[in-house]
């Protein structure tokens, strides 16, 4: 599949997805990762789709799958840690809840290997010289003496 075609397809299955048409969400996703087993967004969308279908056992294959190609993102321990909730595992969702947390805090607002670090660079802030007024205003609510 060309570059543009996964995407598009990916858009669709997405706008299925916004659509709660998951059906057809997940039969657009599996032609994506049959022709790309590597494709993060369709694995996330997929594992989504699958927990919206309650497929929850689904749904932790296509999440484990995103986490080995990126273990280090907190969408996906998110969504892990929210299947795992829903199957009644609290010790694995709570592992990956800090897990999302400690990916999150990696990250500190650094730009993500797919964008361009020249397009997201905050603004310099400009130093403004600032002095210390010599005279303060009167403060009528404390008395004279005080």
């Amino acid at each position: 599949m060309s570059k543009d075609t996964t995407s598009n397809c990916l858009d669709e299955a997405l706008y299925a997805f916004s659509q709660k048409q998951y059906h057809q969400s997940v039969l657009i996703l599996e032609k994506l990762i049959t022709a790309d087993p590597s494709d993060f967004d369709a694995l996330v969308a997929m594992s989504m789709a699958c927990c919206r279908l309650d497929q929850l056992e689904s749904a932790l294959k296509f999440g484990h799958r995103a986490e080995a190609l990126r273990p280090d993102d907190p969408m996906v321990h998110t969504n892990l840690s929210l299947f795992y909730v829903k199957l009644g595992n609290k010790e694995k969702a709570e592992h990956h809840g800090l897990q999302s947390k400690i990916a999150s805090w990696k990250k500190g607002g650094q730009p993500t290997t797919d964008q361009d670090e020249s397009e997201i660079s905050m603004a310099p802030t400009k130093q403004e010289g600032y002095k210390t007024p010599s005279k303060f205003p009167d403060m009528p609510w404390k008395r004279n003496g005080d």
